[in-house]
């Protein structure tokens, strides 16, 4: 079972790679400042990021993490029978949206495979998107933005879905239905494997997932 200081490793181990700390979210099925936490942790320097010291970079004992929930969906992930079985689980929840879908849209990286099960199970066409996430480290998403990949299908005037595999606050998500709907096609509904929200809709799209992660404690 994983623990805050092998999630740390993690961190450091991808941000050495050079990914950005938008990318080691990503990974990690976290945050974005969970993700920033876990790398200034370990000490270590994700792509872009400044050279300064920030004077705690390294120190494990240091401020206690935000409150989040690491997802480790990996045991799926790995083995393509068992990504099948969820697409095919996950495109059953969106099967009554309407037959005029003829689209399915996975949110990269981890969002795609899933897509492409479930774009098989209700044969559709398949679309791709980057969301600003990838680009991000220092939290400043205004100045870039995600983008489609030219190497899957066209959005324009297609009604679709929107496959993502976590939801942590939302805002992937949210971008990916804003992008659709810019890129002038029709999201009829978005599909998750786990949902830390427990959101219903995002921009008026229904939003379903296989398990809602809810959170109880005490004031």
């Amino acid at each position: 079972m994983k623990n805050v200081d092998d999630l740390i490793d993690e961190a450091a181990e991808l941000a050495g790679r050079g990914l950005s700390k938008g990318e080691i979210a990503d990974e990690l099925n976290v945050s974005r400042e969970t993700a920033s936490w876990l790398v200034d942790r370990s000490g270590a320097q994700p792509a872009g990021a400044d050279d300064g010291d920030d004077g705690d970079g390294g120190d494990r004992g240091g401020p206690a993490g935000p409150q989040d929930i690491h997802v480790d969906w990996s045991t799926v992930g790995r083995d393509s029978t068992r990504l099948t079985h969820v697409g095919s689980a996950m495109a059953d929840l969106l099967a009554k949206e309407g037959e005029a879908v003829d689209l399915t849209v996975g949110i990269e990286k981890a969002g795609t495979p899933l897509a492409t099960t479930i774009a098989r199970e209700l044969d559709t066409d398949l679309a791709a998107y980057a969301p600003a996430k990838h680009q991000w480290d220092e939290g400043d998403l205004d100045q870039t933005g995600g983008g489609f990949s030219r190497n899957f299908a066209t959005i324009r005037g297609r009604e679709c879905y929107v496959v993502d595999d976590t939801v942590t606050s939302g805002t992937t998500l949210t971008e990916t239905v804003e992008a659709v709907k810019a890129e002038g096609g029709q999201p009829r509904a978005c599909v998750v494997i786990v949902d830390k929200q427990g959101l219903d809709e995002v921009d008026g799209v229904p939003v379903y997932s296989l398990i809602n992660v809810v959170g109880v404690g005490r004031d």
